[in-house]
């Protein structure tokens, strides 16, 4: 499965960096906080490299969202706690990158449904894309299978230890453009549960960032 997403990656038409199939692009954007969970890249890679044949870039990049040079990343990772108010060049980028097969995977470090950042990144999305763009997904979603198999979003330990907002979020929400998922919003903070010392791994009973392995594996398929 793994080298047949590579080759589908390898035909975009997307400027490959160093030979890599894959490279890690954080967005920074000029609001609210956007260096979150700063070792949950190098964990997500780490799998990435374990469990499938894609040449992985080892090091995370981080790209303005301003930047038109993030139109060229396979996938973009885009997380914080606080206000999300994009600049126009900010909405562009964002808007062009998506429409034209870009794929973001949006964190809300908060886990909850009607904090700051929540409600700001989900007025942008209504202001670029509709107010009903933004959609629940459902469990049978072809990204809980695309490389493991799950039978929806797995949990954190986050929402199951009672920690802000006592919700344990069953659903992710997406925008799909003409079929293809190119926005996948989570409120369920992947990111602040893959912010560990690598070597904690080992003391996991299953690994956590397998979900991720399927997020970028999605995204490099579609």
């Amino acid at each position: 499965m793994a080298g047949g997403l590579a080759s589908a990656m390898l035909a975009r038409p997307l400027a490959a960096a160093g030979g890599y199939d894959f490279w890690f692009t954080r967005l920074r954007y000029d609001s609210g906080d956007w260096d979150v969970d700063q070792r949950m890249p190098s964990n997500l890679i780490t799998s990435l490299i374990d469990y499938t044949t894609l040449r992985v870039d080892p090091k995370e990049h981080v790209i303005a969202l301003s930047d038109p040079k993030m139109l060229t990343a396979p996938f973009c990772y885009l997380a914080g706690h606080k206000l999300v108010e994009f600049s126009a060049a900010e909405r562009r980028n964002f808007e062009r990158y998506v429409r034209n097969g870009g794929f973001v995977l949006v964190d809300d470090c908060n886990h909850d449904i009607d904090g700051l950042f929540a409600r700001s990144f989900e007025a942008q999305m209504a202001k670029i894309f509709g107010s009903k763009a933004l959609k629940q997904l459902p469990n049978t979603h072809p990204l809980y299978r695309s490389f493991f198999k799950f039978d929806g979003p797995p949990n954190t330990g986050f929402e199951l230890n009672g920690w802000g907002d006592d919700l344990v979020h069953d659903y992710l929400k997406g925008i799909e453009i003409e079929g293809r998922l190119g926005v996948l919003y989570s409120n369920k903070d992947y990111g602040c549960e893959w912010d560990y010392d690598w070597r904690n791994k080992r003391f996991l009973a299953e690994d956590n960032t397998r979900f991720g392995v399927n997020i970028v594996m999605y995204a490099l398929s579609v």
